[in-house]
């Protein structure tokens, strides 16, 4: 069997098994629901709470705003829908980009069948919103700003201060999709009004996310039922894997994020020495786990396939798309032509990739993409 090389933590990762061991209890002994007023009840209210506080703080800000939701999709959900329809009064006018994640963009796309308009901002060649682009595109109808902090493909990590700022002079909610930048990159909540997080994104459990949202923000439940998460989310809550997603927050320190750096930029500066080689979106302001880089000329799919006959798992776009067979919107948003968008793979790496890893991955991706640029220039010689 050949060596097994994980380079799509982008799509989700490893559980940690401190954050296993933190969920165990609360299947088999402490499995009561948080509402009840039991004992089991208090158990379970004592570590969803405790759970709140530890996310709360990461975001510094309170944890009466923060509720608990299925992850990241259902928070973005949350956000676009609710926000569009309890603030309809006001305006049916919303703003987003051309690189979002697909729930953002498939939201957005629900919303204009329901009379709202909707803007989708221009990126720059990095992938960047510039903040003359944005203030341009807010009228006296819009209500909601929603921009991706670290892009999931690319890794753009946007100025969400800046941005934030430009909504706050104009009365705007901002809202911004943090699941892939969230304990990688440094997030503050005194910038935005409303943040998705998930789990499964920083070595915790799949199922679980959190929405963060504003003390007077003007928001009503979208999924109704109890009185759960202040109201605003109905459903019994997942004590385990919300007691998992706490723990996971726990663990992460700064300490990965630049070991993952430092692995991230070996590999990109290693694979730029290929020819016709170049990376997809910029050196700075980058998430420490992302590289996407187009060989030009190569089939990327093909070469995700041989990649993957030898061990090394990568990808293409968002493994969330609606179909990850289609070029990405993403590398189509920053201007790349067709036949490069369909040459670029996205390798993403964690805090358990290692050195031997990486110069495993190095060394194979390197082989494959020239040995196929070589036979390239030879079947192109033969049909002269």
């Amino acid at each position: 069997m050949a060596k097994q090389i994980y380079l799509d933590t982008g799509a989700t990762t490893r559980v940690d098994p401190e954050v296993i061991k933190s969920m165990q209890p609360y299947f088999d002994e402490m499995y009561g629901n948080a509402s009840s007023s039991h004992s089991k009840g208090e158990e379970a209210k004592e570590a969803l709470e405790n759970s709140r506080k530890i996310i709360a703080k990461a975001l510094n800000t309170k944890p009466e705003e923060i509720i608990f939701t299925s992850g990241g999709t259902e928070s973005n959900n949350i956000t676009i829908k609710s926000i569009a329809f309890t603030n309809k009064k006001k305006g049916n006018h919303i703003i987003t980009t051309k690189i979002e994640h697909d729930c953002i963009l498939e939201s957005c796309k629900w919303l204009e069948k329901q009379g709202f308009g909707i803007t989708y901002l221009d990126v720059d060649k990095k992938g960047f919103v510039k903040p003359e682009v944005l203030e341009s595109a807010i009228t006296d109808k819009t209500i909601l700003v929603s921009i991706i902090h670290g892009n999931n493909e690319i890794g753009t990590i946007q100025d969400l201060e800046i941005l934030g700022n430009i909504c706050k002079k104009h009365n705007i909610y901002f809202h911004t999709d943090a699941c892939q930048s969230f304990t990688k990159t440094e997030l503050d909540s005194k910038d935005v009004d409303l943040i998705t997080l998930n789990a499964h994104k920083i070595h915790g459990p799949k199922g679980v996310g959190a929405l963060f949202i504003k003390k007077g923000t003007n928001i009503e439940a979208w999924q109704h039922g109890g009185g759960h998460e202040f109201g605003l989310r109905a459903g019994t809550e997942n004590i385990p894997a919300i007691v998992g997603f706490a723990k996971a927050v726990e663990i992460a320190n700064k300490k990965h994020v630049a070991y993952m750096t430092e692995l991230r930029n070996q590999i990109i500066s290693e694979l730029l020495k290929i020819d016709n080689s170049k990376l997809n979106g910029p050196k700075k302001n980058r998430l420490c786990n992302n590289i996407n880089i187009c060989f030009k000329g190569i089939d990327a799919p093909s070469l995700g396939s041989k990649l993957n006959n030898k061990g090394i798992s990568s990808s293409l776009a968002s493994a969330c798309s609606a179909n990850n067979t289609d070029l990405s919107h993403v590398l189509k948003a920053i201007g790349l032509s067709d036949e490069d968008a369909n040459s670029s793979i996205r390798l993403t790496l964690s805090r358990f990739t290692t050195q031997e890893d990486v110069d495993y991955a190095i060394k194979i991706i390197s082989k494959t993409v020239k040995s196929w640029s070589k036979k390239g220039i030879i079947d192109r010689i033969l049909k002269i």
